[in-house]
């Protein structure tokens, strides 16, 4: 097919031709491909006068393994504080990234926010997070740009340096359901207007209706749930505050 790459048996019938005098165009007829795929095929492999099917076939394979060596680097170490195993720790992070994909988070997004997410500060620059999973500097930054949108991380600056650095906290989960019951109201709006547009009686309108009722209620379930987490955590947070104060005691 077009699509594929040549085989050994495409290659025979290349140098076949040319050896009849034909020209990729009616070469690449015969083989069902583009003139320039058998143009590039020929000119990598000796040109007209010196293509060989068969010393084609094995650069190709050379070429093909030295581009997985270039495309395969060393899978990044995981944590080994606090005696962690790195490799349970590398192993994890990926199936955590794995989950939150599965849950529709783009790949990116989820690798980074895994990789944030299993430090015990929960922050890292730009610079390590390149060199944690291996990827451009570009992909990072159009990432975080994401995630910050999304309220998923925070970014602040290094003490005492320039560099930017990316946060998680023990709020994340909660700055996303806040987020996702700000959607929920949006779309109640939306579903009321569209039923009240299509008439409240006809399915379209009744399929909206049904919409808003269902979503009106996972929000007041979801307020609720917000309620307890902060009655749960006003112990906690208000400890916090009184040790920060003991601390700043002179």
């Amino acid at each position: 097919m077009p699509g594929d790459r040549l085989t050994n048996e495409d290659r025979q019938l290349i140098a076949a031709g040319l050896a009849e005098g034909l020209g990729f165009a009616e070469i690449g007829r015969r083989l069902g491909r583009p003139a320039s795929t058998v143009m590039r095929e020929v000119n990598r492999n000796g040109g007209p006068d010196g293509y060989r099917a068969q010393r084609a076939q094995e650069a190709t394979k050379q070429r093909a393994r030295r581009q997985r060596r270039a495309q395969s680097p060393p899978p990044p170490v995981g944590d080994s504080s606090h005696g962690r195993d790195p490799q349970a720790v590398h192993d994890f992070t990926e199936s955590f990234a794995a989950l939150l994909e599965q849950q529709g988070m783009p790949r990116m997004a989820a690798r980074v926010l895994a990789c944030l997410w299993v430090t015990d500060s929960g922050t890292l620059t730009a610079a390590d997070l390149v060199q944690r999973l291996r990827v451009s500097p570009a992909s990072i930054s159009q990432t975080i740009a994401l995630l910050e949108q999304q309220g998923l991380i925070k970014r602040e600056r290094a003490p005492g340096g320039r560099r930017e650095r990316y946060v998680v906290d023990d709020e994340l989960w909660v700055r996303s359901t806040l987020a996702a019951m700000q959607m929920n109201d949006a779309l109640v709006a939306a579903s009321q207007n569209a039923a009240d547009i299509l008439g409240a009686t006809t399915p379209a309108g009744v399929r909206f209706d049904v919409s808003a009722e269902f979503l009106l209620l996972v929000n007041a379930t979801l307020r609720q749930v917000m309620e307890q987490w902060q009655e749960r955590r006003a112990p906690v947070l208000s400890q916090g505050s009184m040790a920060a104060r003991i601390r700043r005691r002179p």
